[in-house]
Formats: structure tokens, C-alpha cells, sequence
């Protein structure tokens, strides 16, 4: 039973998660301070409410914790001060640069400043990450999260398509300029359509969810519980990713509609296959996502626009497979802890070639930044993590009854596929919203494996 103090802590985490998209997707350093220190606070209370339980009620997560303490603990080597002996031991290009520099401290990170922020935001996400494990207890949390999620995208989405269709200069809070993409109160339409995929991946998986109720009935039964599905109550869901993907559309971004549709593909068809007395309406449901989505809805709110991008794009015209040349170098020269979180802005210009003309904050592919500054070894314990968590994510599809734990496999499997193809051309985790929303899906895809459901009291006669 859910005591009072439990259920306020996880209204605190809805709202912090509906809220972190909208200043600018709490991607400047004032807004994900804010955030950061919200969801400091959310764990601090939450380890004080469960501070009797044995590994604060997270004892069935102990193996994915450790993960995320090996993770954190290379991070850290980044930020601490050591001898020019070890330093040079370790990562001896790091210590000639610093030496030649005339530093009277050495660290692993060749910018100390942007590995502590970064190594503050691992912290944050690491924390929400454990508050959703403490928190999401029980069948109605997990429709609560994923209903707050479409809440969250719906809201992004109507926003930034009114500024696009209106025609609008500025933005109508932050004042940024409109152009002919969406961004909603994101600055940078890419992580506004990663966000979007994200959040539409919820609504779909509360769509299963409903639809896996009356699985044992006759097909005439299935059609008639889908029809009252999409014209119940439940539609405001089917209308709410109606409004996303359109939003995702108009946001004009190649690789985010990409990353959406390869990963409703997929996962849809995987769901098919491992889910046992699948509904027909369910079949039904995969199949008017595309006809719905694909070629009803996106063909008039600009499909058409970003086909003719993806057509258009080659590697004559994008600089980003320079980029991608030239920072693999990085790696040779700091192979095992890399050159600190958040410091390729600063470090790569001195392996950027003529061929690059433009300046790059970012690689435009998260794998290699993620290897670049953090070092192999931290890059192959993130990608066994992920891994293990994308397994995790689509198990209950198999192995669990319960529609909940069904629909939310979907969700997360979704979910984290759409992030692992944009990540391949892009850095959607470097915004902190994203990568949040992101961290949620992995810490659910372990709550729907080993929550337990409790049995319900017969009522005596």
C-alpha cells in the first residue's frame, strides 16, 4: 500500500518531468541547474522515505546500479587533481598539454570546467534514474509516467506547430526566431523531434496497453473493443500522437523521423512476434499507425519536404563525415579516459582539418563524442549497460501477462531504439531533457521486469 509522503514524491517526479522540456529543453546552464537541483532534492527526500528498506527499496536493481557506479566513478578520475606521474601514466598526452601549459595541476579532463558540469548532469540523470525506481511501484505509476510523457510531447507538439502555421518571427516566450521548422521551446529541432519520437513512443505504448485487455475474445469483439478504443475516452491518446507526429513533421529533422518510423516499424513487428495471445486489435493498431500516420497525416503537414531533404543530402554537401574522420583521432590519443566530459568543443579544433570550415560544439554522432570524452573503457561499459537495458526493455513483451508491463515494453523498446538510430548522426543526449527522458525509459524498462502485482482482496460474501 502506497503511503501519503510516497505518493507526493511521485507526483514530484511528474511534475519535474513535465516541466523540464519547456525552458529551451533545459539546455542552458540555468535551466538545467534549476532542474538539477529539483531532482536533488526529489532523491534526498526519496532517501529518507526509504531509508529502512534494504538498498533503499532498490535491491532488485543492484546489478544495473552497478553499471552506473563504474560510470560515475571514471567520470570522476576526470575532475580530481593528481600527480603529473599518474596522469602521464594514464593518459600521457593530457599531461604534456597541461605540462607545456605550465599547470600546477594535472587532471585526466583537458577542460575541468565542462567535465564538472558534465560530471553534475551524470549525477542528475543517475539520481532521476533511482527515483523512478524508488517511486514507480505499481501498475497505475507506470500509466501515470507514460500519460505524463504524452501530456509533455502533446503540449511541445501544438506549441510548435501553431509558431510554424501561423507564420510566426519570433517565439512567443523566448523570443528566438521561428524559421520554417517546428522547434516548440526547444532551440535546436533535432532534439525537439528526438523529444517527440520519445514521447509519442509513450502514447503508443499506452495504446497496447489498452488493446491487450480483452486478448481471449473473438476477433468480432477485438474490431468492435479497437473501434470503441480510438472513438472512447482513450482516442485523446490516439489524437495526442496524431499531434506529435505531426509536430515531429513539420520539425523538418531527417534522422529524427527516421529514428521515429524505423523504430515503430520495428518494435511493431517485433511485438507481433514475441507478444502470446496477441489481440487482433493490436495487429490493427501497427498497421493504422502507418496508414494513419505515414500517409494520411504527414503527407499534409510536410513529409513531402523532408523526403526532399533526405534526398538531397550527400556527403559532398555535409561536412559531418569530416568531422567524424577527423575526431576518431581523438580516441587513439586518449584511449582510456578520454579528455573529459563536455570538453570536445574545445579540444577538437586542434585535429579539425581544412576540410572543415565550420565550427562543431558537438561530433553529431553521441557513440563517438561518448568515446572521445569519456574514454573506451566508460564507452564499453555504457554500451553493455544499454545493451542489457534494450533486453530488459523488450523481455515482458514475452515473458509477462499483464497488459501494463506489455505496453510499457513497447514504450521503452521504442523508445530506446528511436534514441540508439539518432544517435548515430546526432547528439540528442547532450540536451538535458532528452537525455532525462531517455534515462526514464531505461529505469522503467527494469521496474515492468521485476514489479510484482498484487493480488486483489475478494470481497466476502
Amino acid at each position: 500500500m502506497q503511503t501519503t509522503f510516497s505518493n507526493k514524491l511521485f507526483y514530484c517526479l511528474l511534475v519535474i518531468l513535465f516541466l523540464l522540456p519547456l525552458p529551451l529543453g533545459a539546455n542552458r546552464p540555468w535551466a538545467w541547474s534549476v532542474f538539477q537541483m529539483l531532482i536533488f532534492a526529489l532523491t534526498f527526500a526519496c532517501v529518507y522515505h526509504f531509508k529502512a528498506k534494504p538498498l533503499l527499496g532498490m535491491l532488485a536493481y543492484q546489478r544495473i546500479l552497478y553499471f552506473w557506479f563504474a560510470i560515475i566513478i571514471l567520470a570522476s578520475l576526470q575532475i580530481i587533481a593528481l600527480p603529473s606521474s599518474v596522469v602521464a601514466l594514464l593518459s600521457p598526452n593530457a599531461e604534456l598539454l597541461q605540462n607545456s601549459a605550465g599547470a600546477s595541476r594535472f587532471y585526466f579532463s583537458l577542460d575541468i570546467g565542462q567535465s564538472v558540469i558534465s560530471f553534475f548532469k551524470l549525477l542528475a540523470y543517475f539520481c532521476f534514474f533511482c527515483c523512478v525506481l524508488m517511486l514507480v511501484t505499481d501498475e497505475k505509476r507506470i500509466k501515470w509516467l507514460l500519460m505524463t510523457m504524452v501530456a509533455a510531447g502533446t503540449l511541445q507538439a501544438v506549441y510548435g506547430s501553431f509558431e510554424v502555421l501561423l507564420g510566426l518571427e519570433k517565439s512567443l516566450v523566448f523570443g528566438f526566431d521561428v524559421g520554417n521548422a517546428a522547434t516548440g521551446s526547444f532551440v535546436y529541432k533535432n532534439h525537439y523531434a528526438n523529444f517527440l519520437m520519445m514521447c509519442a513512443s509513450a502514447g503508443i505504448g499506452l495504446l497496447v496497453i489498452s488493446l491487450q485487455k480483452n486478448r481471449n475474445a473473438s476477433p468480432k469483439d477485438m474490431l468492435r473493443a479497437f473501434v470503441s478504443t480510438m472513438l472512447s475516452s482513450k482516442a485523446i491518446i490516439r489524437i495526442s500522437i496524431a499531434i506529435m507526429v505531426i509536430g515531429l513533421v513539420m520539425s523538418r529533422s531527417r534522422m529524427g523521423n527516421t529514428a521515429f518510423f524505423v523504430a515503430m516499424t520495428v518494435i511493431g513487428f517485433i511485438s507481433l512476434y514475441l507478444i502470446k495471445n496477441k489481440s487482433k486489435g493490436l495487429t490493427i493498431l501497427v498497421i493504422s499507425m502507418f496508414i494513419i500516420d505515414l500517409f494520411i497525416v504527414s503527407a499534409y503537414f510536410g513529409l513531402e519536404k523532408v523526403q526532399e531533404r533526405l534526398v538531397q543530402t550527400s556527403l559532398q554537401q555535409e561536412s559531418r563525415d569530416e568531422v567524424v574522420r577527423d575526431a576518431s583521432r581523438m580516441i587513439f590519443d586518449y584511449p582510456l579516459l578520454g579528455t573529459g566530459g563536455g570538453s570536445f568543443y574545445s579540444s577538437f579544433p586542434q585535429y579539425q582539418s581544412s576540410e572543415v570550415h565550420n565550427f562543431y560544439d558537438h561530433t553529431h554522432n553521441d557513440y563517438l563524442q561518448m568515446a572521445i570524452e569519456y574514454g573506451l573503457p566508460a564507452f564499453f561499459i555504457i554500451a553493455v549497460m544499454t545493451i542489457f537495458l534494450s533486453y530488459k526493455a523488450l523481455r515482458p513483451m514475452y515473458r509477462r501477462q499483464n497488459s501494463v508491463f506489455k505496453g510499457s515494453s513497447f514504450a521503452c523498446s521504442m523508445a530506446i531504439l528511436g534514441m540508439l538510430v539518432h544517435m548515430t548522426v546526432d547528439f540528442p543526449l547532450q540536451a538535458f531533457a532528452n537525455a532525462t527522458y531517455f534515462c526514464v525509459f531505461l529505469a522503467l524498462a527494469m521496474v515492468i521486469n521485476s514489479l510484482k502485482l498484487k493480488r486483489k482482496r475478494r470481497k466476502a460474501n
